[in-house]
């Protein structure tokens, strides 16, 4: 059976000011995939993950073909494309993710209410989210706002709301890389669970953290200067890396102690 590809990225090419940032870059994610995005500081992960959005600069010049859910989106900002190709998205900081004066509850049934819910139903819907990523007492919760919640919670809600969007796919940038081991390791289950579902989004995880790719991925490209130099399954980028820059940051992970390969031995 042939998945449907959620997100596609064919040849993407974009420049700032006349610096190329990104250049021929390919992703193809189907549903319920789980594809790393790996590469150091400034090498455009966050730049493929703001074209994918939409959320790209108004004067950057892009070339080739974005499509989410098989609509063409390359030239659409976020608000004008239709609600079925907007990617959802799990940002690092989920302090500045969500609206320090709204509740989470507002926050969780305005997509819910817009999809057609009643106000009783959006409530109910918005608790049996919370339920699933994890979050006790989810009326309390709604009832919270971000501040008044931990970097995990926030996080969770983060997740809860990616999903009431109902979007098919999931784009997660860095969202675990200001955690703590515990938490990062809660957060890395939910999103395998999420995208384990049947007719679950696929996930397009962009980190420099090789060992939070490795226990949550099938996948792996990875970014050097704007150009994607490798692309392979996860087991084998670990193992057996074949590009130069693929190679540095395996052996960088394995001076900080960190060995991936063993995953999967």
């Amino acid at each position: 059976m042939t998945l449907t590809a959620v997100l596609s990225i064919r040849d993407l090419s974009v420049s700032l000011g006349g610096s190329r940032i990104l250049e021929g870059v390919n992703i193809s994610l189907q549903q319920g995939a789980r594809v790393a995005l790996l590469g150091e500081s400034g090498s455009g992960k966050s730049m493929t993950a703001r074209a994918a959005l939409g959320i790209l600069p108004p004067h950057a010049q892009v070339t080739g073909l974005i499509e989410v859910g098989g609509v063409d989106v390359t030239h659409l900002p976020a608000l004008r494309r239709p609600a079925h190709a907007r990617p959802a998205m799990v940002m690092q900081d989920s302090l500045a993710a969500l609206n320090p004066i709204a509740t989470i509850g507002y926050q969780l049934e305005q997509p819910l209410r817009r999809a057609g819910a009643t106000r009783l139903g959006a409530r109910t819907a918005a608790c049996d989210l919370l339920d699933r990523v994890g979050l006790f007492e989810p009326e309390q919760v709604l009832m919270r706002t971000s501040p008044q919640l931990s970097g995990g919670q926030r996080q969770r809600v983060c997740i809860a709301l990616a999903l009431a969007c109902d979007a098919p796919v999931i784009i997660a940038d860095e969202a675990t890389s200001a955690l703590d081991v515990v938490t990062q390791a809660q957060i890395l289950r939910l999103l395998r669970d999420v995208t384990s579902r049947p007719g679950g989004p696929g996930l397009l995880f962009i980190t420099h953290d090789l060992h939070a790719a490795a226990h949550l991925c099938d996948r792996a490209l990875v970014i050097q200067g704007g150009r994607v130099v490798e692309d392979a399954p996860m087991p084998r980028i670990v193992s057996a890396p074949r590009h130069a820059h693929t190679q540095r940051l395996i052996a960088s992970a394995a001076e900080c102690g960190i060995a991936c390969e063993r995953l999967f031995a």
